[in-house]
């Protein structure tokens, strides 16, 4: 297995990103330079040793998993633990390939289950994943039918896990493009669905961010923000001054009243909050797959429902809302 875009291309040629198809070679190409990223010909060398596969299940909508009865030529299976942790830190998953339990810092799928019984059915769906780390949303909306999922991360790191991945679940219709929402040509109305889970703290305009997907999103279409958020009433936004969580790259946590008045601003309809949850120890945590900190790391150690900065601990919303 290699970072291989070629049977990608195809496909946006008989979809309505068929203009992509000419320009995003040279941009994916500038986001695995090995000049900007010197960790990438050791991951790649790691992905050139994954045993190859010659029988390729489908993915139940459940899991993202191999079944027992799957074939594996090369190296022994044992040593596919080692070579699956040359990627770490794993922060996405969990990952189930062929007996090895990719056990993330995230457990991403309590996630994924507060957001699927509330969005549009997925089943032939065109989505975009904006900020989707390794992919693992982009696999589990996959399994949920849709037709074409493509996820957006600048990480090599996290495209070399997806990559691994699709060494084991050969699906043609889930792609991760090492690029920025930024970095994304034009397409008006091109999906169905866009995601957008973790990534609305990280930005410095939320409604520039806001506009961007819906940019993106057809008439009709569905825009699913998952996000930290505060108590407050409407227009509150904490702006953490240094860190939040020992994160530097923080720069608006709103209410969720806040967070509703923005996506109405941005020309958004029918917006509706249909999960709020503290997170929790159990939900992120130091792993063997992750073994740097973690949420407890990052609690005030006399009040957990303060960070060490003096924040409030970290909640999340999902919030849905149409074009």
């Amino acid at each position: 297995m290699r970072i291989d875009y070629s049977e990608f291309y195809p496909l946006l040629e008989r979809s309505p990103l068929a203009s992509w198809a000419e320009m995003l070679p040279a941009r994916i190409a500038d986001g695995l330079r090995y000049e900007r990223y010197g960790n990438l010909p050791k991951w790649e060398e790691a992905l050139a040793k994954l045993p190859a596969v010659n029988a390729y299940p489908s993915m139940p909508p459940s899991r993202v998993e191999l079944k027992s009865e799957v074939r594996v030529d090369g190296p022994e299976i044992e040593g596919m633990e080692d070579l699956l942790k040359a990627f770490h830190p794993w922060r996405k998953g969990p990952y189930h390939i062929h007996g090895v339990h990719i056990d993330t810092e995230w457990r991403s799928d309590w996630k994924w289950d507060r957001v699927l019984p509330y969005i549009e059915p997925l089943e032939g769906r065109t989505v975009l994943d904006v900020g989707c780390g390794n992919g693992y949303h982009c696999w589990r909306t996959a399994g949920a039918g849709a037709r074409l999922v493509i996820g957006i991360d600048p990480s090599p790191l996290f495209v070399c896990q997806f990559f691994a991945m699709r060494q084991f679940i050969r699906d043609p219709r889930v792609w991760v493009l090492p690029l920025g929402i930024e970095d994304l040509p034009d397409a008006q109305g091109a999906f169905d669905t866009v995601l957008s889970m973790g990534v609305l703290y990280h930005r410095k305009s939320p409604t520039g961010h806001i506009r961007q997907l819906k940019s993106f999103l057809r008439p009709g279409g569905e825009l699913v923000i998952e996000t930290l958020v505060v108590d407050g009433p409407e227009g509150y936004v904490l702006h953490p001054a240094d860190r939040y969580a020992k994160m530097r790259n923080v720069w608006n946590i709103p209410s969720i009243a806040t967070l509703e008045k923005w996506l109405k601003e941005c020309g958004l309809t029918k917006v509706r909050v249909v999960d709020e949850c503290v997170t929790t120890t159990k939900e992120q945590r130091s792993t063997e797959w992750m073994i740097f900190e973690s949420l407890s790391d990052f609690l005030d150690p006399s009040d957990p429902g303060r960070t060490v900065e003096g924040h409030p601990a970290p909640a999340r919303a999902v919030v849905l809302a149409r074009t």
